[in-house]
Parts: C-alpha cells; sequence; structure tokens
C-alpha cells in the first residue's frame, strides 16, 4: 500500500497547522479559499503547499468561522412576568445572543453606557423613565446608531402616534408577542453582527 504524499494533510492536520476547528478547515475549503480535493474513500485532503499560502496571506489566523460573534440583546421590560417569557424563549431559540434584561427605563441607561446593545427591545409604558425615553437617548447618539431597536408594546398605534410614532429604521412589535415574528427580527439582526464580524 503506497503511503501518502508527506506533502498532502487531512483535515485534521490542516486545522493544527492553521489553529482552528476541523469544521472551519471545511468550510475554507468549500468557499474555494484553500484547494482541496477528495479520495475515493471521500476524504478530503489539501496540498501542504495551499495551506501555507493561505497562513502567509492570510497573517494571524482569522477567528474560527464556526464560532459566531454574539450579539448583545438589552430588553427593557417592567413585568416580572414577561421578563421570565422572554428569557424562556431566548433558550430555545439558541441563537448567538447574550441577554440582559431590565426591568426600568433607568436600569436600561446604565447598562446601554457599560455596554452598548447590538439590539434593544423596549417596552414604552413605564414608571419612570419609559421606552420613549431610552429610544430617543440612543437614536441620538452617534456611537449607537447601528444599534437594532425594536419596540414591543401593548399601546395601540394611535396612542404611539400620539407619542411621535415609530421613527424609521425601528420595528415595531404589538402585545401579545407573536415570538416567530420576534425570533426571524432577532435572527436578522445576529447575521447582521456575523457579516460585521467577518469584514
Amino acid at each position: 500500500m503506497l503511503k501518502e504524499q508527506p506533502d498532502v494533510c487531512t483535515t485534521q492536520e490542516a486545522a493544527a497547522i492553521l489553529g482552528i476547528s476541523v469544521t472551519s478547515v471545511q468550510k475554507l475549503v468549500e468557499g474555494g479559499e484553500i484547494a482541496a480535493w477528495k479520495t475515493p474513500g471521500g476524504h478530503r485532503r489539501i496540498p501542504r503547499a495551499s495551506l501555507l499560502a493561505y497562513k502567509a496571506t492570510s497573517g494571524t489566523p482569522r477567528t474560527d468561522l464556526a464560532t459566531p460573534a454574539r450579539a448583545a440583546l438589552l430588553v427593557v421590560e417592567d413585568e416580572e412576568m414577561q421578563r421570565a417569557v422572554f428569557a424562556a424563549q431566548f433558550k430555545k431559540w439558541e441563537l448567538p445572543i447574550d441577554a440582559t434584561l431590565c426591568a426600568s427605563g433607568y436600569e436600561a441607561l446604565i447598562e446601554i453606557g457599560v455596554r452598548p446593545p447590538d439590539i434593544l427591545f423596549l417596552d414604552i409604558a413605564m414608571k419612570g423613565i419609559d421606552g420613549y425615553e431610552v429610544m430617543e437617548t440612543v437614536l441620538n447618539r452617534r456611537n449607537l446608531r447601528e444599534v437594532n431597536i425594536a419596540i414591543i408594546s401593548g399601546m395601540a398605534r394611535e396612542d404611539l402616534d400620539a407619542r411621535g410614532g415609530v421613527p424609521p429604521g425601528v420595528a415595531f412589535f404589538p402585545k401579545p408577542v407573536r415570538y416567530d415574528e420576534l425570533r426571524g427580527f432577532v435572527t436578522a439582526c445576529c447575521m447582521r453582527k456575523q457579516r460585521a464580524a467577518l469584514a
């Protein structure tokens, strides 16, 4: 039985050379960034020269493609039961998000100052600093322009319009919440985060 040429690597050996996971190597091969072929048995074989060329042109190895960048999600909701429901839904979704739940607009502004979110869910009718005030603060800050904002409220649309309406670029989800729609919104925000991380 002939031995494989030493200048050809398996995906496991390629992963060790590049310092990334086997899954990431497979993604690079499928994306055409690393040359490879399959044996009759279906195993990938990668020329060592192709790996070294990729490593030289990529500089520092990229963040593992199999590990998505996580999006920071901030929920501002004063009803404890609703916060618990949100937390349960987020766990079911298994999306790359790190969720923080605040019980008031005041707590939310402190949290935003410490860690600006990628996604912001806002209830509107709250005591003290309400959702509109939090939203206006975010919309008026240059460093927060990329935040994806969604109003989640039981207020009638005409009542929202009396407060100034829903600003352009802000999503609106009425209560009771349709969690499938909300999940779609969050998924889209996460994909945007992934593209930005790989840019």
